[in-house]
């Protein structure tokens, strides 16, 4: 399996101090030692920074981990291969655009028939299972709005519901971003917390750093940190459950 982690937030945020928590994660806390990945959104664009090394021992990891890059959407992984090699172009986040926005996507799980599944024009570049359902999710998109891009919160509406096909092939834990809503699906494991005043400290499961947000936020900040396991060990993060949902806008949760 691998591990996820995503950020929405209502302020251009940094990601490092859980991002040092997913890094230890890629190989040396965890076994997810097959690479890894992240994308920071910057208005409708997205920088996206991928290696095939364990991110404990990439020199990449350990800039994205130190250098405070500031965005209101992030998608990470770290990878243990099942499905395809280890390789970059199997690397996750993978990033498609649709109706002049790009859509970040990445997957924990594993899935069986995927090779079965309809991509049309969303061809996968790499092998995985979870590149291909992405292509699926998007190309289901495209083929039930062919004339005219739908509101937002319509599309992720009908990407959750796809969604409910894809478990059935197998676990499938994923999020998935356009840099402003942020989808994610749980069938296993998946944790959320949103911070928000009044801050306070957060101490790091996997390292011996900690912070205290009173020194790095606004009262008005609203940030929600995704992961596959909760990257803190003194905050009550939310579990979600099999089949359960949870869009986020700029932070807030919505119903």
């Amino acid at each position: 399996m691998c591990e996820l982690l995503g950020m929405s937030a209502n302020v251009p945020t940094d990601i490092c101090f859980s991002f040092k928590g997913l890094k230890e994660r890629g190989g040396r806390t965890g076994p997810h030692k097959d690479g890894w990945g992240v994308a920071f959104y910057d208005n409708k664009g997205v920088c996206t920074f991928k290696d095939a090394l364990p991110s404990y021992q990439s020199e990449i990891a350990r800039l994205v981990s130190d250098y405070p890059i500031k965005s209101c959407a992030v998608v990470a992984h770290v990878r243990q291969a099942n499905r395809g090699r280890v390789a970059l172009e199997n690397t996750h986040p993978f990033t498609r655009e649709l109706w002049g926005r790009y859509w970040t996507y990445a997957h924990n799980g594993q899935l069986n028939g995927y090779s079965k599944l309809a991509v049309d024009r969303f061809t996968p570049v790499g092998t995985t299972d979870s590149e291909r359902a992405f292509c699926y999710l998007l190309s289901e998109l495209a083929r039930r709005y062919p004339n005219k891009a739908p509101s937002r919160k319509t599309a992720f509406k009908f990407i959750q519901r796809q969604c409910r096909i894809l478990q059935k092939l197998g676990v499938f834990n994923m999020m998935l971003t356009d840099g402003e809503y942020l989808l994610t699906y749980c069938t296993t494991k998946l944790y959320w917390i949103t911070r928000r005043a009044p801050f306070g400290i957060a101490r790091l499961s996997d390292v011996d750093v900690d912070i205290d947000f009173t020194k790095e936020t606004t009262p008005n900040d609203v940030v929600t940190i995704i992961a596959t396991e909760p990257l803190t060990n003194n905050e009550q993060w939310h579990k979600m459950q099999t089949g359960e949902s949870q869009l986020f806008y700029y932070g807030e949760p919505l119903s």
